[in-house]
């Protein structure tokens, strides 16, 4: 049973000025969240309750409510810009 994706408007209209090619390997993690919401590489952040993923350069930070099966995704950026 897969979870639910949540994408606050801000994160979307932040990931559609990305290049297309950014936006769509972005976009494929995000939806891969729904079937396994803690892949491969994933890291628990110290001190909160978020997670993040890797992709390329860039880095999606999200939560994970396992009793409601929600994933709500937080931030997607550039990895130098991501905890800013």
């Amino acid at each position: 049973m897969s979870y639910s994706l949540f994408i606050p408007r801000s994160v979307n209209k932040r990931m559609e000025r990305l290049p297309a090619e950014v936006y769509d390997l972005l976009d494929s993690a995000i939806l891969a969240l729904a079937d396994e919401p803690r892949p491969p590489g994933y890291v628990k952040l110290k001190g909160r309750e978020e997670w993040r993923i890797r992709v390329g350069d860039y880095r999606i930070v999200y939560g994970i409510d396992d009793e409601q099966r929600i994933v709500e995704v937080l931030n997607v950026a550039h990895r130098r810009d991501v905890f800013r």
